[in-house]
């Protein structure tokens, strides 16, 4: 009794000076004001103490960053050329030999101290950021709904079917603001408009805020669009996997093909838990009416209780051993959890895909 005893106030006590760190970190230790030169352009002038991602994102900068900035994307690298310390050890896993010896870094985890010199590509410069106003709110399944976002610009939002955007949180109860990434997922040939679809994650304060507080009519500020993640323009049959939310990106992709006349071979196996779970039904029947070559393979892990499937079961990753043979000379786009993409990544590879020729946002 008496050890336990010592082991629970140990740990509490490395608990509180952990918190203590961090809010010493962030309020107590003042660095003071400090410069940022980009590219050799004029410095900005920020507040010390914070992150260069976050310091970027204050001034406008937008910095690709799936995860938010907690460090588990990399999708922020940028290169450091003076003032940003050492690699830290929550960069190591993302940081090659070359990137480190190149200079590059997590944005999210560099902390401005002092003076920082950086090279970003001009590109990211023409990232803007959109006001907008959410137009509806759909409930598509028990934890996933459809937002509809009106564009409050006259330039409107122009983005690659398969390419995301940046949602700013605000800060809410005792959370601090936040920007979370979401593929956009409507039809890219409506104007002045374009919708996300978001499942909400137990704990998560973007997706809580969305389902709890955001309303039709609520002001909301986004920026983008980011990505790589398009169709190519070969000739190639494509395999699409998702789940869950990654349905956003496919589905765009699909209205595009619809829109474009693509008479590509196209299979699309969208794995859910639960019948219940299966969404976007009549409009994947609607494709596969359309498009010629498109078939839409729903596949359910385990039918609840009472609940009425003749279709797929097993996970995803089972209809897709089952359904393709021979996958060589295939593409394939997936959107989904990282423990999904793994998996069907490493079954593509078994049936004979080109890994190159596998395409993902991991989020």
């Amino acid at each position: 009794m008496m050890l336990l005893l010592q082991i629970l106030a140990v740990s509490s006590i490395t608990a509180l000076l952990a918190a203590l760190l961090v809010v010493a970190q962030r309020f107590v230790a003042n660095y003071g004001q400090c410069k940022v030169t980009i590219n050799d352009a004029e410095p900005l002038t920020v507040e010390g103490g914070i992150s260069l991602l976050e310091s970027l994102t204050q001034n406008k900068i937008f910095i690709p960053s799936a995860c938010g900035g907690r460090g588990t994307c990399a999708y922020c690298k940028l290169k450091v050329l003076e003032g940003g310390g050492a690699v830290l050890p929550t960069e190591e896993p993302f940081l090659d030999a070359d990137e480190r010896a190149a200079g590059m870094r997590l944005s999210c985890q560099v902390k401005v101290k002092n003076d920082v010199a950086i090279q970003i590509p001009d590109e990211l410069f023409a990232i803007k950021e959109y006001e907008c106003t959410c137009a509806e709110i759909k409930d598509l399944t028990h934890d996933v709904k459809e937002f509809t976002f009106a564009i409050n610009d006259a330039d409107g939002l122009e983005y690659v079917p398969g390419q995301y955007i940046q949602l700013f949180c605000p800060a809410y109860d005792n959370n601090e603001e936040v920007y979370r990434a979401y593929s956009v997922s409507s039809d890219p040939a409506k104007e002045g408009a374009f919708e996300l679809v978001i499942r909400l994650v137990p704990g998560g304060i973007c997706t809580t805020w969305c389902f709890e507080h955001l309303a039709e009519g609520d002001r909301v500020r986004i920026n983008g669009p980011y990505g790589d993640f398009k169709l190519s323009d070969t000739d190639a049959p494509m395999i699409f996997i998702a789940g869950g939310s990654g349905m956003a990106p496919i589905k765009c992709m699909l209205h595009h093909m619809q829109n474009s006349g693509n008479s590509r071979k196209a299979t699309y196996f969208f794995g859910a838990n639960r019948v219940d779970e299966l969404f976007y039904g009549e409009l994947m029947k609607q494709f596969e009416d359309e498009l010629a070559n498109f078939r839409f393979v729903p596949v359910v892990s385990q039918p609840g209780e009472g609940e009425q499937w003749d279709g797929e079961e097993g996970l995803v990753t089972d209809a897709l051993r089952r359904d393709v043979a021979d996958a060589s000379g295939h593409e394939a786009y997936l959107c989904g959890s990282p423990g999904m993409i793994n998996a069907s990544v490493d079954v593509l590879v078994e049936l004979g895909i080109d890994r190159n020729m596998i395409y993902f946002d991991e989020f």
